[in-house]
């Protein structure tokens, strides 16, 4: 946000942007920028977001704000991705910041038990006492209690269950 509002006291400098939400598109466009439809778009040379926890080696956990999956899909047509994230954000080991899972909402006690089978305390995120839904209509689990150490193998063993959208990682 903090960039958005930087980049809206300049707007004439960009051409436009591809928001990752429908939240960013409207503060976007509460600076007069311009908002592009992804499919409108061949590729962007750089995507520029945050994170909510990274490690030293670059690996992180975004999508505390419930747009993960918008975010890796914006994020594959940019040729370079650029994170902002200030020391409170870095640490050892991954998994102090509960790890968003985006699911089908039918399977979401079946993720669930999945997740809980590789060690996490799965919760289904709520907004005012109901689940909270993703732009895409979806829920999002946060799967807290995980010491992430292989980032990218725990990536594919929770894309592969039945019902997961995307995972935070």
């Amino acid at each position: 946000n903090f960039f958005i509002d930087e980049l809206g006291k300049v707007p004439n400098r960009i051409q436009g942007a591809v928001a990752s939400s429908e939240a960013t598109a409207a503060r976007l466009r509460s600076h007069g920028i311009t908002v592009f439809d992804l499919n409108q778009v061949e590729r962007m040379s750089v995507y520029i977001d945050g994170a909510d926890e990274i490690n030293h080696r670059g690996a992180m956990i975004k999508g505390g704000g419930g747009a993960l999956t918008r975010e890796k899909i914006v994020a594959s047509v940019a040729d370079r991705f650029i994170c902002i994230a200030d020391a409170s954000k870095l640490v050892e080991v991954l998994g102090q910041f509960p790890l968003p899972v985006e699911v089908i909402p039918m399977a979401a006690a079946a993720v669930s038990r999945r997740l809980a089978s590789l060690g996490a305390t799965p919760t289904l995120r709520l907004r005012d006492g109901t689940p909270y839904l993703t732009d895409n209509g979806c829920q999002i689990i946060d799967a807290s209690g995980l010491e992430i150490t292989d980032p990218a193998t725990l990536e594919v063993k929770i894309n592969d269950i039945p019902g997961v959208v995307s995972v935070g990682l």
